[in-house]
């Protein structure tokens, strides 16, 4: 199933509300929520007050992306804030497997993301035990980047891996993805896709996520 996850950081925070129905009235199953330290990423974006704010606005999938040192720390913390699927750094976390046994603890999804340079193999021991696996198509911490076109590759890499162990886990794609590049990733076979400006830009919100859905609907 093709899953767009339209991420709340490149929405109007005046009107985040608005926005946020605007894409769910489009089409849109989950919210891609960035959660930025300023360590891991140069960034800092925003916590657990905003996502508690807006979660009595939908019941669709809060789509936690933990860009974090040590994410094992705020679990509780986010599951409690409303949180649907966590998603943690391989990169963030000195006991990747004890992290997602935290999450699933907590009842919900748990994702691993790998950043471009990456390799999949650090996924070798946890690949049975997550729900999605989130490839970075930018280098984090910056919304607007540009697809990174090596990544096409391991995106078709990653699902032959999961196709040839018999799983069916979501692969999500998360950097520079347009109507330009979702064909791309779709194609490699990624089926959650995470974006920012391209329908949190400016006018048309819902328009623009139709579009998405529309080309999704297509793989």
């Amino acid at each position: 199933m093709n899953i767009l996850s339209p991420s709340i950081l490149s929405a109007d925070f005046r009107h985040l509300e608005q926005d946020i129905l605007e894409a769910i009235d489009a089409g849109a199953e989950y919210l891609h929520i960035d959660v930025m330290d300023g360590m891991f990423v140069p960034s800092i974006s925003f916590g657990m007050p905003v996502i508690k704010s807006i979660r009595p606005v939908t019941d669709k999938t809060f789509d936690v992306h933990l860009m974090v040192e040590e994410p094992g720390r705020y679990i509780d913390d986010f599951a409690d804030c409303g949180a649907d699927l966590i998603t943690v750094h391989a990169e963030a976390c000195k006991h990747l497997d004890r992290t997602i046994q935290q999450i699933k603890a907590r009842g919900l999804k748990a994702g691993v993301a790998l950043n471009p340079a990456t390799p999949l193999c650090v996924l070798d021991h946890v690949i049975t035990k997550v729900d999605m696996i989130l490839i970075m198509t930018v280098n984090p911490g910056f919304g607007g980047q540009k697809y990174i076109p090596e990544m096409t590759e391991k995106i078709a890499a990653l699902r032959k891996m999961l196709t040839d162990r018999g799983l069916e886990t979501d692969i999500e794609v998360d950097g520079g993805i347009s109507e330009d590049t979702i064909r791309t990733v779709l194609g490699a076979g990624a089926n959650v896709i995470v974006a920012g400006s391209a329908v949190f830009g400016k006018g048309d919100i819902r328009g623009k996520a139709a579009r998405l859905l529309d080309i999704m609907g297509e793989y």
